[in-house]
C-alpha cells in the first residue's frame, strides 16, 4: 500500500481528500476561499454531514499535515475538518 503517487514531471505526491464542517451558512464562502490555497486542487460545497469536501496534494505528509492544519483549519468559518489521504493498494 502507497499513498504516494506520480506528478506528471516524476515528483512523488500525496492527494488527500478533507472533509469540512462550517458553520450554518458559511460553506460557500469557505469553499471559495480554500479554493485559492496553494495546494488545494477542489473545494465544493456539499450537502450531507460535511459541507465542503477539498482535494488537496502536498510533496509528503508532513507537507500535507502543514497545509490543513496551518491553512485550511485557519479559514473563518470552519468548525471540523477530516483529513482522508488518498491510499493505493
Amino acid at each position: 500500500m502507497s499513498i504516494l503517487v506520480q506528478n506528471e514531471g516524476g515528483t512523488p505526491v500525496v492527494h488527500a481528500y478533507i472533509l469540512i464542517q462550517t458553520e450554518v451558512g458559511k460553506a460557500a464562502a469557505v469553499a471559495a476561499e480554500i479554493a485559492e490555497i496553494q495546494g488545494v486542487t477542489t473545494a465544493e460545497d456539499v450537502t450531507g454531514p460535511y459541507d465542503v469536501i477539498v482535494k488537496a496534494e502536498a510533496d509528503n505528509v508532513d507537507l500535507l499535515g502543514q497545509l490543513v492544519v496551518a491553512r485550511i483549519q485557519n479559514v473563518d468559518g470552519i468548525t471540523r475538518t477530516l483529513t482522508c489521504p488518498v491510499v493505493h493498494l
